[in-house]
């Protein structure tokens, strides 16, 4: 089995496709969430998704999949696939409705469109994937009943379970070994995010904030201090809202990032907050507000 697999996994990686470990007779990746990083080894500097630890390198490849025999994942945004994923009918679901092939099937009868014969895969449970080529210059994101019901897509952000991988369904086969074709430009026209207009903020010149930053960093540890009611989950949420609050001081400029990383950190851990988990969360939230936040207005 773990001959079998280890094959599956060259076999992507040979055609540009870097993999991932799955879990043995799972869908989902081996590591751990980022809430739970331990911020050593391949995480020293920052958690690290299965995307980015994706790899096309033979030697790490037989080195993992040595070990145990590990289901194969691709990440297939790095690999500069789009995969349309045809999902089967739930047990649940009313007889007579659509199935993931139903529905594409009738939005290219919509469009008045076809689709190139391309790279299809059999998934465990009886549906389909798609695998196309992205276009070029556009970096496309996965989606969920998008272009209708059954029908996802997985691009950057996402993975596939390549064939050769098995589980408690069945396994992953191919099923027409054709070329990948790319994708056609109508169906990227429907994955595509529309470009919103923006509109720049007038600039106004204010007047030293650094008190007012200090104030509030005083003020909002505090209130991380003060948090007792529910439980981690709580505590975590009320440090991630209050590191929020301060980080736009800090995209304007009023206060340094290490003074804010340091005094929150201090009070999420007087809560009983781990020190990784009150880094992750106050890095997330620091890193969200400092690539969002706009000019601040006058006073």
């Amino acid at each position: 089995m773990t001959e079998h697999l280890v094959n599956a996994a060259l076999a992507a990686a040979a055609r540009g496709w870097p993999v991932i470990l799955l879990h043995p007779g799972l869908k989902r990746p081996t590591g751990h969430p980022e809430h739970a990083c331990p911020e050593t080894g391949r995480c020293a500097n920052g958690h690290r998704t299965p995307e980015q630890r994706a790899t096309t390198d033979p030697d790490l490849i037989r080195t993992a999949w040595a070990s145990r025999p590990y289901n194969v994942g691709i990440a297939t945004g790095p690999a500069g696939l789009l995969v349309v994923d045809l999902d089967p009918l739930k047990p649940n679901e009313p007889i007579g409705a659509p199935d993931g092939a139903t529905s594409l099937q009738a939005l290219c009868e919509r469009a008045g469109q076809r689709l190139p014969t391309t790279h299809r895969v059999r998934t465990a449970r009886g549906g389909e994937h798609l695998y196309f080529t992205a276009p070029p210059g556009v970096r496309l994101k996965c989606s969920v009943d998008r272009l209708g019901r059954h029908i996802d897509t997985r691009a950057w952000g996402g993975y596939v379970v390549a064939p050769g991988s098995t589980t408690s369904d069945g396994m992953y086969e191919v099923t027409d070994p054709a070329p990948v074709a790319e994708l056609p430009t109508w169906l990227a026209a429907l994955l595509t995010e529309p470009v919103k207009p923006t509109v720049a903020p007038a600039v106004v010149p204010v007047r030293d904030g650094t008190r007012a930053a200090q104030v509030a960093l005083t003020r909002e540890c505090e209130v991380i201090q003060a948090a007792t009611e529910g439980g981690p989950t709580g505590r975590n949420h009320t440090l991630h809202r209050s590191a929020c609050k301060v980080a736009r001081f800090v995209a304007w400029g009023h206060i340094p990032r290490p003074v804010v990383e340091e005094a929150i950190q201090a009070a999420g851990e007087s809560t009983g907050l781990s020190p990784a988990e009150c880094r992750t969360t106050i890095r997330s939230a620091l890193e969200w507000v400092l690539s969002h936040a706009t000019p601040r207005e006058a006073a």
